[in-house]
């Protein structure tokens, strides 16, 4: 469609004061950025306090590491469309509300010496679960909270701050961990989730609910037609090739990642810490050089050089020997290589997606391209400790990290490569049951 096309060919533009004049809208963004900083910080919390406070092994963390990330790949599909029957702001809330008595039950348990890798478990599923429903909450709230015209913009902020904190929020949570102990980071994350609590409460605006009959039919062609539309779009079917592979494989190389740190270079958590939040860093310079390199070079040749440089600089970690002096340099240089290699590519793939889906078919296409991207992680995760303990820290992490330059080749073999300086046209959506 013309208009989602022309307004996401352009760079983003400052968000207009009468958008933030809006308490509502400021305290739904100051509560989905908290949000995603806890829950994106979590996911590095979690499995650090396995490996440095329940010493697991690297089969005990990939199975921990899936366990967290199952959800999406259970839950999101039909979370999107039995969300839409509800009040966003309740949901919020009571996920928000949920994921903080986990996590401080889980730091609590921690400090007393009392929590095994059962309930670790247990505690990352549920956290996965929440937030896979927050998720999907905060997107549709939009449309109920903010005027049409509004619409992009506001968008645009809210994905812009969960764009930084995917990157971010690891780099938080491995800092956190570093200078705390694991339980108090715990601790610290659940406190991102009551602050987002407390903002989202305080949302006045009443919605309008849509009618809920005839759900579960609906669920179910909602569903398919979201299904439908991408994978009858060349240019989205690229996208979802290119995300499958590459969290299937990061996934993977992330379960050994965690472990080759400490064990096989011998960084101390303060250490680990510094090289995880070297990646903030980047992905700031990768969000300036989005808004600048594509519409220089062309959209394909950026996604596919930058995919190719963000994801093959883990290559470089697997030869590191030496002094910590000279590896903890080196690590921190390819974290920041990968946060603006990663973040360029997110928001130019962002823009593509856009671009292409008609208004109609915004969420559903996104919640297609999540399914079948972060509903791979489980897998990976798994296949990264077993790896790990089959071949070794070393050669896994090499093997790993290879398999990620899969994603840049499935784009460079794809319409996406072809992608000029300008952005392509949408189709239209396809009739509604």
């Amino acid at each position: 469609m013309p208009s989602a096309s022309s307004a996401a060919s352009q760079p983003p533009r400052p968000v207009p004061s009468r958008l933030w004049r809006d308490g509502d809208f400021r305290k739904l963004w100051f509560g989905q950025t908290a949000s995603q900083l806890g829950e994106h910080a979590a996911l590095v919390i979690v499995p650090l306090f396995a490996v440095l406070t329940l010493h697991a092994d690297a089969g005990q963390l990939g199975v921990l590491r899936a366990v967290g990330q199952a959800p999406i790949l259970l839950l999101s599909l039909f979370v999107g469309a039995w969300v839409d029957g509800w009040r966003t702001r309740t949901v919020m809330v009571l996920t928000d509300l949920a994921r903080t008595l986990a996590l401080g039950a889980a730091a609590v348990a921690g400090l007393l010496g009392r929590l095994g890798l059962p309930t670790l478990l247990v505690v990352a599923f549920a956290v996965g679960a929440l937030s896979v429903f927050f998720d999907v909450a905060y997107q549709a709230s939009v449309v109920r909270l903010v005027e049409r015209d509004q619409l992009v913009r506001a968008n645009s902020a809210l994905e812009g701050s969960r764009s930084a904190a995917q990157i971010g929020g690891p780099a938080l949570g491995g800092a956190l961990v570093s200078l705390l102990s694991a339980p108090v980071a715990a601790a610290s994350g659940a406190l991102f989730f009551a602050l987002s609590f407390l903002s989202i409460r305080r949302i006045q605006r009443t919605e309008s609910v849509p009618e809920r009959s005839e759900r579960s039919p609906r669920v179910w062609r909602r569903i398919h037609e979201g299904l439908r539309f991408v994978v009858g779009d060349a240019t989205l079917r690229a996208v979802c090739l290119a995300s499958g592979a590459f969290q299937l494989s990061f996934a993977a190389m992330m379960t050994v990642y965690l472990l080759f740190l400490p064990r096989e270079l011998g960084l101390s958590g303060t250490a680990v810490g510094l090289v995880l939040a070297a990646t903030g860093p980047g992905a700031l310079l990768g969000s300036v050089l989005a808004a600048r390199l594509p519409s220089r070079f062309g959209y394909g040749a950026v996604l596919v050089s930058a995919a190719a440089l963000g994801d093959g600089v883990f290559l470089c970690v697997a030869a590191l020997h030496g002094s910590s002096a000279m590896r903890v340099p080196a690590l921190l240089a390819v974290s920041f290589v990968f946060g603006a290699g990663g973040q360029l590519v997110n928001v130019t793939v962002m823009a593509v997606r856009q671009a292409v889906t008609p208004d109609g078919m915004q969420g559903r296409a996104a919640a297609t391209i999540t399914f079948v991207g972060m509903g791979l992680t489980p897998l990976g995760s798994l296949l990264g400790g077993f790896l790990a303990e089959e071949w070794g820290l070393r050669t896994a992490l090499l093997a790993t990290a290879a398999a990620m330059l899969l994603s840049p080749a499935a784009m460079a073999l794809s319409p996406l490569a072809r992608l000029g300086r300008a952005l392509p046209g949408g189709r239209d959506a396809p009739p509604t049951a």
